[in-house]
Order: C-alpha cells, then structure tokens, then sequence
C-alpha cells in the first residue's frame, strides 16, 4: 500500500490510522534495539520525563506545562514518586540555610547573646 497523507501525527508506514496494538509492537521493537528491558512500557516515558528534568534545573511549573498539566499540584500528585527525591533536596538545602542563619542570628535578626528590648 503507498503512503496517503492524512494529516494525522502518528500513523502506520502507509498513511493508516495508527491503533494501539501497532502502537505497542513499535514500541516493544525500538526497547529491544536500545537494549533496553523488554519489561520497559509506554507508561514510563513520562514518568522517566519527570524524573529526569528536575535533576537539570528545570522547575516544577515548567515540568506541569510540558507534561499537560493545569497546575503544579497536579504534577506532584501524579509524579510523587518521581519528585520525592528533588523535593527533599529543596527541604535540605532550606535546612542549610537557616541552620546558617541559627548559627549567627536569632530569628528576630539579633546577635546571639544580645538583649532583646
């Protein structure tokens, strides 16, 4: 069959509607030649997207808008598990900075040892 141009995003090699069992078997052959684990799913791609993009600076609003969110509170309850790591990475480095602050000031912004009026 030659190819016939339909306009669609995603179809078989000759132009077709694309369902997903074909779908599925592209997908099952492109793991294989990456050498990946032929346990490796569709369902991963975007978990792996979300995982992967914090680790590179890029910020949670950022993340939501790319992966079809409206908000950010609908990424970090999808992709918890994902985000886990990268949240409590920003909760330590909030702990380092205020233990600095504890180290040289009060919260009130006094020197340690000075009288509060």
């Amino acid at each position: 069959m030659e190819w016939s141009p339909t306009g669609r995003g995603f179809t078989t090699r000759s132009g077709e509607p694309l369902d997903a069992a074909n779908f599925r078997r592209d997908f099952k052959a492109i793991v294989k030649k990456a050498g990946l684990k032929p346990e490796w799913t569709l369902r991963e791609l975007p978990h792996s997207f979300v995982s992967l993009l914090p680790d590179h600076g890029v910020p949670l609003n950022t993340i939501a808008l790319l992966v079809g969110h409206s908000s950010r509170a609908t990424t970090e309850a999808v992709y918890r598990k994902q985000l886990r790591p990268v949240i409590t990475k920003g909760a330590e480095a909030m702990d380092d900075i205020f233990a600095e602050d504890r180290e040289g000031e009060t919260a009130a912004g006094q020197e340690e040892g000075d009288a509060v009026a």
